[in-house]
């Protein structure tokens, strides 16, 4: 009877372990599939929506919440693109504030800048 409850035990336990995660990417909607790294990313085409998504209520035209400067263009984020990369995979202070958008969009926005910040 003993070795029964035992292996209840830890079958139960191994579930219980197994169905954990330390990943924030799993609790995140993530729309878009891992970047093809063939295809050409650009602006239009991909990073508008994740800046639009994630950065505009702060970085808007007009700005919000203490926001230094507006994303609302192309040229906008052409031009502050290592920022925003520097600041999109910060662990310790996060854009957005909330917390690290998905590492496919973070991955997306590289690959934009590795590919030449194409508009369209």
């Amino acid at each position: 009877m003993n070795f029964k409850k035992m292996i209840y035990t830890l079958v139960i336990s191994g579930l219980i372990f197994n169905c954990s995660s330390n990943s924030n990417d799993d609790l995140a909607p993530n729309p878009d599939p891992d970047p093809d790294p063939n295809a050409k990313i650009t602006y239009d085409a991909n990073v508008k929506n994740i800046i639009s998504s994630n950065c505009l209520q702060c970085h808007g035209n007009p700005t919000a919440s203490s926001a230094p400067f507006s994303l609302t263009t192309f040229t906008d984020v052409k031009n502050r693109v290592d920022a925003i990369l520097s600041r999109i995979n910060n662990t310790s202070s996060p854009m957005p504030p909330s917390g690290q958008m998905p590492s496919t969009n973070r991955s997306m926005i590289q690959q934009w800048k590795d590919d030449g910040l194409l508009e369209n």
